[in-house]
């Protein structure tokens, strides 16, 4: 029972901090909205403010305890002696009875089953991984913590911090909790924006259509962000719909926050701020009214949720935009190579044809993660609200905030622009007071889990079930995720097992938010896929150097010498295994004065000299024309042979040699190289665990369905690695 206090608590506490914070500020703004807008609207700018508040806390380590409860209760204290709990703004009308019976028990029956699984254990695969993974270090440091070994780290986390606040009571299920408040909100408005525009049934219907479908409900009951940046940008809209009544310049206030909010939640709704830009000075360009003044003070409101983010990734990663952007602001933190192979993989799936994303978003849900469910066969139909002017405006947004969908074709991605969908779609049979009746409540009956499967593929991501022990813990938390979850036992492996301060290589993700341990997955950063090419080195033929490129050309006296890439490869990067100089057949030693340069991937130059067969330089984007591997001798020497030892890459790259004389001029010495197959003297495995060792890593965590995972278990003595334990597919191994 305890446990279950502790959950309510900490998002009770978090929703009312907020609450509080966005009432005052519409009491301060002598801002008018109807009795629901008002309380909608509190939250949504109240959370952008708390968000914001926690942030600064944050970055001081200040994000404890004590300082959350020292500014809950000012906040909830002053925004009762405002009287902000007794509202004295205007009521909607109310509901027709029928359309408020159907609401009512839809809205419930559903409000049940998702609450339930907000309050069942974290359980999730992003949820307990980097969402409150993140959040779980920031809670035990008080603060943020420098991670360059997770990209997820250094996205905006304006969501998270609101899990931050949550968590420190109520652990994970309060956070979750928080974003299931999000969904309610965000239905709420769907239904307050229907009879705001005089269309009551027309917002029961489009709240329904959203609150009912699989995919959100799935994702607004877990410790995702999907929802809350869905009503975030939808609260937007509707402030924009207020604003353009009567051009009040005090709502531009609330609107900036949220616009600002909104890219701080999430990077693929930084939509939000040209759309509400563009929205505010066409709308004053159109009333002949000054354009500038009004939409400058907005952006400078939008900049002071934005900059922070960016400034924190600016200083940390060297980049404001990390993950992205990387070949605009080069980093040693995050490779080129796993965004463009990110970006690939985010644009098909595993779909054959875009024409099957029809049917997944709708209906199957296998691939593309996720459905809407059948109603939404007919969202072409949608296009008939057009005739209205509010369908013109739904419409817009709806184009706006599902433009990122295209970088990534998930299901869950277009959720975000679902409110505008659902409400355009029922608005195009508003004047057919019988139709959107049977749909709403054919969809809502299509949605109950017990129904969904008649129809959905199997494996899609879906709410099957809630589980009423689970969530009022009458089942353990740790016997439930230990029955449910294999990536839990794994993360109680590790931490039986672990001495504390360790870190741990994985190919694959685990349950970070149940770890003390730091996780380093195989392809979330650049350290730990320099981590995974030692280690796939001796498991795949593609990655061991076995080609000697040997470059002979007349004795000379140089500067620096160079190795360039010639040719356009389609798919892979060019790697360096070793770079040796020679004159007279003897290899040069590398002396202190010895400056390496390599364009791209500086950083990691110094891994084509370091006369291991387990490392190599790569470029970590695709090879091209005038990359090079650079020697610069500090004086003048004499050299008459180059060798390169590199692996096969597909044999896509082809190298020339350069040469600097003595008077500081470049000349080719060589186009073509002699090349020879060359073998391994030495165990590569063990090499490359005594890379791993060199770096401080000396715990490997393997699952059985990743790449070769046979080959540990079979050769671990060649490895130098011992098992030390198993937990459902994953291996634990210790370097020795």
């Amino acid at each position: 029972m305890r446990t279950v206090l502790s959950i309510l608590f900490g998002t009770g506490l978090t929703v009312s901090t907020a609450w509080a914070l966005g009432a005052i500020l519409i009491r301060k703004l002598s801002l008018v909205f109807y009795r629901m807008e008002e309380v909608l609207f509190s939250f949504l700018i109240g959370s952008a403010c708390l968000s914001a508040i926690v942030f600064a806390l944050a970055t001081v380590g200040l994000a404890r305890t004590e300082v959350f409860l020292a500014l809950a209760v000012p906040a909830l204290g002053y925004a009762l002696f405002l009287g902000a709990h007794r509202s004295r703004s205007s009521k909607f009308a109310p509901l027709p009875q029928v359309w408020k019976w159907i609401f009512t028990v839809a809205f419930s029956g559903f409000t049940v089953l998702y609450f339930l699984n907000a309050m069942a254990p974290e359980s999730s695969p992003d949820g307990m991984a980097y969402h409150l993974g993140e959040v779980a270090k920031y809670y035990r440091a008080h603060g943020f913590v420098r991670v360059t070994t997770n990209f997820f780290a250094n996205l905006s986390q304006g969501i998270e911090l609101l899990f931050l606040y949550a968590f420190t009571f109520g652990k994970h299920s309060a956070a979750a909790l928080v974003h299931f408040t999000f969904l309610v909100c965000v239905t709420f408005l769907i239904l307050a924006y229907g009879r705001r525009i005089g269309r009551p049934a027309v917002g029961v219907a489009g709240a329904l259509f959203f609150y009912a479908s699989p995919v959100v409900g799935q994702d607004g009951s877990i410790a995702y962000i999907d929802v809350a940046v869905a009503a975030i940008v939808f609260g937007l809209f509707y402030l924009l719909q207020i604003w353009d009544e009567d051009k009040n310049s005090r709502l531009l206030v609330p609107i900036g926050m949220l616009a600002g909010f909104s890219v701080s939640a999430k990077y693929t709704a930084f939509l939000a701020v040209p759309y509400a830009i563009g929205f505010i000075g066409w709308k004053l360009w159109r009333a002949h009214k000054p354009v500038l003044r009004p939409v400058f003070a907005t952006s400078l409101l939008m900049l002071v949720f934005i900059a922070p983010w960016l400034i924190k990734n600016w200083i940390w990663m060297d980049n404001p935009l990390s993950p992205f952007a990387n070949r605009l602001f080069p980093n040693p933190y995050v490779h080129v190579s796993f965004e463009d192979a990110c970006r690939r993989s985010m644009q098909l799936y595993d779909l054959k044809s875009r024409w099957e994303i029809p049917l997944q978003l709708t209906i199957k849900g296998d691939l593309l993660v996720g459905f809407f469910g059948p109603l939404f066969l007919l969202t072409p139909l949608a296009l008939l609200a057009l005739r209205h002017r509010p369908g013109r405006q739904l419409w817009l947004a709806a184009i706006v905030f599902a433009l990122p969908y295209y970088a990534n074709i998930g299901t869950r991605f277009l959720i975000p622009a679902a409110p505008f969908l659902c409400l355009a779609l029922a608005l195009a049979f508003a004047n057919l007071a019988w139709l959107p009746m049977m749909l709403t409540l054919a969809h809502a009956i299509s949605c109950i889990p017990i129904v969904q499967p008649s129809y959905t593929a199997a494996g899609s991501w879906r709410l099957e079930r809630s589980s009423f022990r689970a969530a009022f813990r009458m089942e353990p938390e740790e016997e439930y995720l230990s029955r449910n979850v294999s990536q839990f036992n794994e993360a109680r492996l590790i931490e039986g097992l672990v001495p504390p301060g360790e870190r741990v290589f994985a190919f694959d993700p685990t349950a970070d938010s149940y770890l003390s341990h730091e996780i380093l997955v195989r392809y979330q950063a650049a350290f730990n896929e320099v981590l995974g090419d030692i280690m796939w080195t001796p498991l795949f033929d593609g990655f061991q150097p076995t080609r000697l490129l040997t470059f002979h050309f007349p004795r000379r006296e140089f500067r620096k010498v160079r190795v360039v890439q010639t040719a356009q490869a389609k798919d892979v990067s060019w790697g360096i295994t070793e770079l040796r100089v020679l004159e007279g057949g003897r290899e040069l030693p590398r002396a202190p004065q010895w400056r390496l340069k390599a364009h791209p991937n500086p950083w990691d130059v110094q891994m084509a000299f370091d006369n291991s067969l387990a490392t190599r330089w790569r470029s970590w984007q695709t090879a091209e024309p005038g990359m090079f591997v650079e020697v610069d001798f500090g004086n003048v020497q004499a050299v008459d042979t180059v060798t390169v030892q590199t692996s096969d890459e597909g044999y896509q790259t082809a190298v020339a040699l350069e040469g600097m004389d003595t008077n500081s001029k470049w000349t080719t010495l060589a186009k073509n190289a002699q090349e020879t197959v060359v073998r391994p003297t030495v165990n590569p495995r063990r090499a490359a665990t005594a890379e791993l060792k060199m770096r401080g890593i000396r715990y490997v965590m393997v699952e059985k369905d990743d790449p070769r995972s046979d080959d540990f278990q079979l050769h671990a003595e060649l490895w130098g690695m011992k098992l030390i334990g198993e937990a459902g597919p994953g291996r634990l191994y210790h370097i020795e």
